[in-house]
């Protein structure tokens, strides 16, 4: 190959990465919105209660990076809760292993327990789920779940705490 031929392909590799970074750092840039959520604290209270991962994860809607959340692997029986206010998610019941690197659900624990709105932070209308006490963004549905709903609630770890039952 020519000096030509390689300065090209690394331009385009480093194009390449460039966009898919500015793509995953643009799935969560956005902020909780302000709804009237029963749970409110001003932004310096929720810095002072989270750590600066669930800050970002339930507040500015980050993602945590996949396969870096020991609820990921968490197999006990019991509830994930918010992370933000202790609102009951998702039960043990509902998780399974979608191989996707984020805890999974098929299901919220009740109608109540969390809420949607649609987001397009990547360019296309994605579903983003939040928790219905505070508004704290939890992660993503997707349509390619299992039975019987065939949902996927893809949620960041950070978002959640696990009470055993």
């Amino acid at each position: 190959m020519t000096q030509h031929t390689l300065n090209r392909r690394r331009l385009l590799e480093w194009v390449g990465a460039s966009v898919s970074f500015a793509t995953l750092a643009a799935c969560g840039s956005g902020r909780a919105e302000a709804k009237n959520f029963p749970v409110k604290l001003s932004e310096a209270q929720w810095r002072k209660k989270l750590t600066k991962q669930e800050f970002a994860v339930l507040r500015e809607a980050a993602t945590e990076r996949p396969y870096s959340s020991p609820l990921n692997d968490e197999k006990r029986a019991g509830t994930f809760v918010c992370a933000g206010c202790g609102n009951g998610v998702y039960s043990s019941k509902t998780k399974y292993d979608s191989k996707t690197g984020w805890p999974s659900f098929w299901q919220a624990l009740d109608k109540g327990a969390v809420g949607t709105t649609t987001d397009y932070k990547i360019g296309y209308p994605r579903t983003e789920v939040h928790c219905a006490d505070c508004g704290g963004h939890l992660g993503h549905i997707f349509d390619d779940g299992p039975k019987p709903t065939g949902k996927r609630h893809c949620i960041n770890g950070a978002a959640m705490d696990f009470k055993p039952a």
